[in-house]
Order: C-alpha cells, then sequence, then structure tokens
C-alpha cells in the first residue's frame, strides 16, 4: 500500500474521528440542558424518557419528569439548536464572502426588519386580541410569523435596491441595509411609544433572546430552514474556498463572483430572518463560532461550514442552560449570555486586527 494511500486514510480517520468527538460533546450538552432546571432530572430519568418518546421502548417513568423532558426542555433544546446552527453557518458564510473576521450575519439588515415584524405584532396583536378577545394560543404563532414575513419583505426590499439595469450590486445591498436598519430602529422606538408596561416588558425581552418559546411552527420552520442552508451552503463551499483567493482570481477559476454573493446573501438573509422570528435577537453566535473554528481547523469552508454548525449548537445549547439555572426559578434572556461571553472576544478580535493594521 502506498505511502499517499496511508496518508488519505490516516486523513480520512482523523476526520471522523474529530467529528465523532464533536457529535458526542454536543449529545453531553444536550443531556445537560434537558436535565437541568428549576427541577433536576438524572441523567438516567433523561435518557429512559428520550429512548421512551424516540424508541419506543417501555420504561416505568414519573408523570412529571416525562412531561417536563419531552413537551418543555427537549423541544427547547432542539430550537436551541437549530437556531445555534443556523446562526453560526451564516457567520461563516458571511465571513468567508467578505474575507473579514469581523463580519455577522446582522450585517445585511434583516434581523432589524424582524424586529419591526416582532414589534409590530407584540404590541398590535396585544390591542386586537383585547377588543375581539382572540385566543391566547395565536399569540405564539402571531410574533414569529409577523417577524419571519417582515424578514422576508426587508430581504426582497433589499435586494430590489441593490438591483438596476447593470445587475446586482452587493455593496449596494449592503448599505441598503444599513437604511432600512435605521428606519427600522426609528418604527421600533415609534412601536415602543405606543406599548403599555407589559408590551414594553415583551418587547424588551424579545429584543434580549429568548428560547422559550419552543412552539410547534417554530421547530418546523427553524429545522426546515436549517436543512435548506445547509445543503446550500455546503455546495457552495468550493467556491467560497475559491473567493479567499480573491475575487479576480475565482473569476479566472469560473466562478460567477456576482451571483455567488447574491446567492449567498439571499440564504443568509432567509436563516438570519427564521432565527430572529423564532428566537429574538441573539447576538455573537455568528461572530465568534466561525472565529473560533477557523482558528482549530482552518479557513477550509467543507470543514468550517459543518463545525460552525455543531459548534453554533452546543453554544447555545451551554447558554441556554446557563441563562436558565442562574436565577433558577426565573431565567435570564440567552442573548444577555451570548453577549456576555461574545463580546470580550469581539473586542480582542478589533484589538488583533488593530495591531494588524499598525504592523502593516
Amino acid at each position: 500500500m502506498s505511502s499517499k494511500t496511508l496518508d488519505m486514510r490516516s486523513a480520512y480517520q482523523l476526520q471522523w474521528g474529530r467529528l465523532s468527538l464533536v457529535v458526542l460533546g454536543l449529545f453531553a450538552i444536550l443531556m445537560l440542558t434537558i436535565s437541568q432546571g428549576p427541577m433536576a432530572i438524572s441523567f438516567a430519568d433523561t435518557l429512559r424518557v428520550l429512548l421512551s418518546r424516540g424508541f419506543g421502548f417501555d420504561f416505568e417513568l414519573s408523570h412529571s419528569s416525562e412531561v417536563i423532558v419531552s413537551q418543555i426542555r427537549l423541544p427547547r433544546a432542539l430550537l436551541c439548536i437549530s437556531i445555534g446552527a443556523i446562526l453560526a453557518q451564516c457567520g461563516a458564510v458571511m465571513q468567508g464572502l467578505f474575507r473579514n473576521p469581523l463580519a455577522d450575519p446582522g450585517i445585511i439588515g434583516v434581523s432589524s426588519g424582524c424586529a419591526v415584524g416582532a414589534a409590530l405584532a407584540i404590541v398590535l396583536f396585544s390591542k386586537v386580541s383585547n377588543s375581539f378577545d382572540l385566543p391566547e394560543q395565536l399569540s405564539l404563532v402571531a410574533v414569529p410569523l409577523a417577524s419571519f414575513s417582515a424578514g422576508l419583505v426587508t430581504t426582497l426590499l433589499i435586494y430590489r435596491l441593490g438591483t438596476s439595469v447593470n445587475g446586482t450590486s452587493v455593496t449596494m445591498m449592503l448599505l441598503a441595509g444599513i437604511a432600512i436598519s435605521a428606519l427600522a430602529g426609528s418604527l421600533i422606538g415609534l412601536m415602543n411609544y405606543l406599548a403599555d408596561d407589559q408590551m414594553l416588558r415583551d418587547l424588551s425581552l424579545w429584543q434580549m433572546g429568548s428560547l422559550a418559546g419552543a412552539s410547534q411552527f417554530n421547530l418546523i420552520l427553524s429545522w426546515t430552514c436549517l436543512v435548506i442552508i445547509s445543503v446550500f451552503f455546503q455546495r457552495d463551499a468550493k467556491a467560497l474556498n475559491a473567493l479567499l483567493l480573491g475575487e479576480s482570481e475565482a473569476r479566472h477559476l469560473g466562478i460567477d463572483v456576482q451571483a455567488l454573493k447574491r446567492r449567498l446573501i439571499l440564504l443568509t438573509a432567509f436563516g438570519v430572518g427564521v432565527a430572529v422570528a423564532c428566537a429574538g435577537l441573539i447576538g455573537f453566535v455568528g461572530l465568534v463560532v466561525p472565529h473560533l473554528i477557523r482558528l482549530i481547523l482552518g479557513p477550509n469552508h467543507y470543514q468550517l461550514i459543518p463545525y460552525s454548525a455543531l459548534l453554533g449548537a452546543g453554544l447555545l445549547l451551554a447558554a441556554d442552560t446557563v441563562a436558565r439555572i442562574v436565577v433558577s426559578p426565573a431565567e435570564m434572556p440567552v442573548g444577555l449570555i451570548t453577549a456576555v461571553l461574545g463580546a470580550p472576544f469581539f473586542l480582542s478580535l478589533l484589538l488583533k486586527q488593530r495591531n494588524l493594521l499598525s504592523g502593516a
């Protein structure tokens, strides 16, 4: 057997070993997340509930443990996984697309559009439901649906403003996103002015990010989005690797750079829109996670994108666990936890960039 074949086999085994280790780590965090809370449930009972629900095993379970795990904590953990994976993948793609480690998924302005939709739903739906005595279950769908719809409209508007007879300009799309973010800020301010005390509290909590709304609608929406963007991002990994060499070099390799940018920006807008619609504004996951993976594994997007998804899911699971137990039986907004973790990392990146520029 040639040395080249042995090297390839060793690399293959290393890759699968690394992936298995990360998946096992994610499963361990998942078990910890589900078992911890105001009412602690042992790992054994948690595993019994999961095996009973998922694979039909017949275990003797306490009713309270079964309800807490299967109806409250497991859906929330699944939402954590999907949202964390979406944000981290979108961050990895944006950083690769703009060749900048400080790029964030929210750079295209979709988060602001989603925030407007959520603010409108929280304020107006409360007023309408009080007037017409609408069922409370509608509120579980109204806010994420309004937020996602507003994000979709924002994406289409940004794309339309960035498109002219000469084609689509990514720079114009980014500038349009900045302008729309400013407009969204004023509209959110108007909603804050019109809101009563309870609405203001709901708005504030939503803007700080929360994974408490793990409804069936949110789970279906977020996991569908995760599957779609994962497939397309992985398909474009080779083109993103070529883009790291520069746009002119990528064109020489036969890549339509403008079409690639448009496609990835629209997919990122879709992912961010769904994430914000389902969980509110959660910062720094899309910034910190891809950069950490890049430091460990390098810039190859074939590995960077899927590993970012796994680490993003694990990070958000861990952050949500901390948010639920640090002030138990109440809970902190998960966006505060990610901000505490991410802000120092972001500052270190800024200092590193400044030192690089000073050295140049």
